[in-house]
Parts: C-alpha cells; sequence; structure tokens
C-alpha cells in the first residue's frame, strides 16, 4: 500500500444490518464533498433468513439480498430515483407483497450471471456506488446458536427472537471461505471498523468466516469497535460494552487464551468507540418497555482488556412514521460516526502505531 498522503484512505468497514447503511451513509458525505479521498469497502454478512431475503433464500437459493441492498443504497449518489426504486416495497400482490425491488434485482442479476458476487458488482454500477461492497462470503451459510439454557436454535431470526443468554454462535456449514478480494482489501487497509450493530447476527458472524479474523490481526490497519447504544432484548441482555467486546474476542479464539486475566484484544481490536451523550426521555422509555437498555459503558474493565477509548456524541433521535410504532427510534448519527471514522483513519495513515487521534479526546462516559 501507498503511504502518499495524496492516495485515498483506505477503509474496511464490516458488519450488517442497520448499523453498517447507517455508517456507509456517513462516510458518503465524504466521498460526494471530496471525490477520491476514500477508498471504502464494506464486508457483509450474509445470514439473513427472514422477510423478503429469507423468502427469496428459500425460493431462489441465493444469497440473502437485503443487507447488501441497505449498503449499496446507503453509498449510491443522494436522491437518485434508482436509489429508491431499489428501496421501493410493495404493499401488496400476490408473490410480491413485502419484497423491495432491490432484492428481487439482485437476485435476478444472480440468475443472469451465475455469481451473486458478481452481481452485486454490477448492480453497484448501476447505482454508482462509492465504494466496494464483497458478502463476507460465497457459501450459503446459516447462523446457529448455544444458549445458556442448553437448547440449540437454528437460523438468524429465531436467534434474535430467543430470550435466552447466547453462549456462542457458529456457522452451518463450519469452513466458509471469504472472497479473495475482502482479504487484499483488510491487509491494505488503513482503518478497519467493526459495528454498530447486532453482535450476534450482524457482526460476529463475518468473524467466523475462516481467514477474516486472521487477516484482520495480520493487517497493519488500525481496528476500531462502535459498541452499541443500546442492548438488545434476549440476544445481549444485561451485557456491557467490555461484555460486547469480550463476546467477538472469544469468537475469533482470543477469549480463552488468558482465563484468570480475561481476553485480551490487541491484533484485533484497537479502539472500542463509544456514545457519551446520555440517551433520556420518551424514546427510552418505549425502549425499556421491550426491555431494551442503553449499554453501560465499563470504561475501566475495557482499559484492562488492551483497547483506548474513544468517546463522541454519537446519538440521534429518529422520526419514525406513526405506524411504526414509538414515535423515535435511538439510532447512531450517521454524520457523527462518518466523522470518527474519516478522523481515525486519518491519524492511522499518519502513524500506524498511533492508537487515537490528537483531536478525538477521551471524554467521560
Amino acid at each position: 500500500m501507498s503511504d502518499s498522503a495524496s492516495s485515498p484512505l483506505r477503509i474496511v468497514s464490516i458488519g450488517g444490518g442497520n448499523g453498517l447503511s447507517t455508517l456507509l451513509r456517513g462516510l458518503k458525505r465524504y466521498t460526494l464533498a471530496y471525490p477520491n479521498a476514500l477508498d471504502i469497502t464494506a464486508v457483509v454478512t450474509v445470514t439473513d433468513d427472514g422477510g423478503s431475503s429469507g423468502r427469496l433464500r428459500r425460493d431462489f437459493d441465493v444469497l440473502p439480498p437485503g443487507d447488501i441492498r441497505n449498503c449499496m443504497v446507503a453509498l449510491s449518489s443522494d436522491e437518485t430515483l434508482l436509489a429508491r426504486l431499489f428501496e421501493y416495497r410493495f404493499p401488496g400482490g400476490r408473490g410480491l407483497k413485502g419484497h423491495s425491488f432491490g432484492n428481487l434485482f439482485l437476485t435476478a442479476m444472480t440468475h443472469l450471471t451465475g455469481d451473486f458476487s458478481q452481481a452485486v458488482k454490477l448492480s453497484s454500477e448501476v447505482l454508482a456506488v462509492h465504494g466496494r461492497i464483497f458478502p463476507s462470503t460465497a457459501a450459503n451459510v446459516r447462523l446457529r446458536a448455544h444458549l445458556a439454557d442448553g437448547r440449540t436454535v437454528d437460523g438468524e431470526t429465531r436467534i434474535s427472537r430467543s430470550t435466552s443468554r447466547i453462549d456462542r454462535i457458529e456457522l452451518a456449514p463450519r469452513r466458509a471461505r471469504p472472497l479473495r478480494e475482502t482479504l487484499e482489501a483488510i491487509a491494505q487497509a488503513d482503518l478497519i471498523t467493526l459495528g454498530p450493530g447486532s453482535l450476534f447476527t450482524s457482526v460476529i458472524p463475518n468473524l467466523l468466516v475462516d481467514g477474516i479474523p486472521q487477516a484482520i490481526a495480520a493487517s497493519p490497519a488500525l481496528k476500531a469497535y462502535f459498541v452499541n447504544l443500546m442492548s438488545q432484548p434476549g440476544e445481549t441482555t444485561g451485557l456491557h460494552a467490555s461484555d460486547h467486546l469480550a463476546a467477538l474476542l472469544a469468537h475469533c479464539g482470543r477469549g480463552a487464551r488468558q482465563r484468570r486475566t480475561g481476553p485480551r484484544a490487541p491484533g484485533l481490536i484497537d479502539v472500542c468507540v463509544i456514545n457519551t451523550r446520555p440517551i433520556a426521555g420518551k424514546a427510552l422509555e418505549s425502549y425499556q418497555a421491550n426491555a431494551a437498555r442503553p449499554v453501560e459503558n465499563d470504561i475501566q474493565t475495557l482499559e484492562t482488556m488492551g483497547v483506548k477509548i474513544l468517546g463522541e456524541d454519537l446519538l440521534r433521535m429518529a422520526a419514525r412514521r406513526p405506524t411504526d410504532g414509538p414515535a423515535h427510534r435511538i439510532r447512531h448519527d450517521p454524520g457523527a460516526l462518518g466523522a470518527v471514522v474519516v478522523e481515525l483513519a486519518l491519524q492511522a495513515r499518519r502513524n500506524k502505531s498511533a492508537l487515537l487521534p490528537r483531536a478525538a479526546r477521551r471524554k467521560s462516559a
């Protein structure tokens, strides 16, 4: 990789669901304002088995297109008709109700090309996407969770609805391989981000693909984990920020090395990015009614795990439609995420050994 200040900052973002697309939307603002300043690669989980994606998996034996579609739209040129078309969801019609146009388009393109990754590449060109998007694996994998109560649950949808604590998740089949392009992007990156997003169903599944955690550990890039704002009922109930990091490390084989002192992050995670703005008000009350709580940022425990802490105001209160439930959603702010990612990438480019940018001073949680 060239270290020239004139070459684009190379950022690899790993995850899935709304969290990854939100982060990518924040980065897109920089690509629009400063063309050729960023080289963005998104690595996206492909274990979804619910909704439109699940139906297409079952009917056409394709990888689930939903999370990929969200990332494509997030990185597409603002307010383009095609981007809005990809997001369009059919309100009715036999066999069409609930499907998004983008999911159908990706499915059709997969059948035309015979390759899901190629379908994503060509569809990204249609949308003029500012970056590259890769599925974490081309294998048709599903999630399996081993729960604290001894049960085994198959399928992302069933796992996310479980009320028992998750001990461990795995892919079925286990030996899934990544794309060569993914490993190359990780090796050449200035910054690698994980999260935000559902811990066990959006972030960790990418790390279960053979070769990806090893590539992250071997990369000279700065590695940042974005801690979630809220817990998810069942999936992460009662977990602190350090528990999220410990679970991530354990699934990479790093959690059992030092049982007395606990898991250590160096090599896989350098910085944990946390929100410092208090979460309160009616929006929080609606979440609490559904057993969701703000994730407690236990900074001292995180630091004992060998990571630095970057605290910023990352909160956005997003309005919802009346039919969607509570009046507001608690979400990461795309602009704030994008600013933190770019600043970390700049610092990594200036000095690979630096852990925190000068402008991003530690703040109390």
